[in-house]
C-alpha cells in the first residue's frame, strides 16, 4: 500500500488551518493584552511616583513636627522659668521679665499651632498615600492576571488545544477589569489577595 502524498496533505490542511486560526487568535489577544499592559504600566509608574512624593511629603512633615515640638518644649521650659524668676524678682525686673514672658508664651502658642497643620498635613499626606496604594494594588494584579493569561495562550499555541485559549479568557478578563479599575479609580480591590501578595 503506497502513501500519497497529495491525499494525506490534503486530510492535514483542514487541522492545520484550524492551528493557525488558534494561533491567529492567540496573536491578536496577546497583541491586545501587551498594549493593554503597557499603557496601565505607564499609569502606575506615575501612581508609584506620587506614592513615594507622598510618602516624602508625610516624613518631612512629622519630622517638622517633632522639630515644633521640641521647640514648643524648650520655649515652655524657658517661660515656666521666667514665671518663677519674676516672682523673685525686684519690682524694677519685673516689666522686663514680664516682656519676656508674654514673648514667650507666644512662642508655645505659636509652635502648638504650627505642630497641630504639620500633624494635620502628616495625616492628609497618609491618607493620599493610601488611596494611590490601593490603586497600584488594582495594577499590580492586573499585571500578574494578564502575565498569567499570556502564558496560557503560549500554552494555547504550543498545543494547540482551543478549551485552553477560553481558559486563558478567564484571567484576561479579570486582568482587564483590575486594569480599568486602576486607570478609572473604580472601587474594586481584592483585600484578601493585595494582603496575600504584599
Amino acid at each position: 500500500m503506497e502513501i500519497d502524498p497529495v491525499e494525506a496533505a490534503d486530510a492535514q490542511e483542514p487541522a492545520n488551518r484550524e492551528h493557525a486560526r488558534l494561533n491567529t487568535w492567540v496573536a491578536i489577544t496577546v497583541a491586545l493584552l501587551a498594549t493593554f499592559m503597557g499603557i496601565c504600566k505607564v499609569k502606575d509608574d506615575n501612581i508609584v511616583q506620587a506614592m513615594q512624593q507622598a510618602q516624602a511629603s508625610r516624613i518631612d512633615d512629622w519630622s517638622f513636627y517633632q522639630a515644633r515640638n521640641i521647640r514648643q518644649e524648650v520655649a515652655q521650659g524657658t517661660l515656666t522659668e521666667l514665671t518663677l524668676a519674676r516672682g523673685t524678682a525686684a519690682t524694677a525686673q519685673r516689666p522686663q521679665l514680664d516682656s519676656s514672658i508674654a514673648r514667650y508664651q507666644a512662642l508655645v502658642k505659636d509652635q502648638a499651632s504650627k505642630k497641630d497643620s504639620l500633624r494635620a498635613a502628616a495625616d492628609a499626606d497618609q491618607k493620599t498615600y493610601d488611596s494611590l496604594n490601593y490603586r497600584d494594588d488594582q495594577f499590580d494584579l492586573s499585571d500578574t492576571l494578564i502575565a498569567l493569561a499570556i502564558s496560557l495562550l503560549a500554552l494555547t499555541s504550543l498545543t494547540h488545544k482551543r478549551w485552553l485559549y477560553w481558559i486563558a479568557m478567564v484571567p484576561t478578563a479579570l486582568g482587564v477589569l483590575m486594569g480599568m479599575a486602576g486607570l478609572f479609580a473604580w472601587p474594586i480591590h481584592p483585600d484578601a489577595i493585595a494582603r496575600l501578595l504584599s
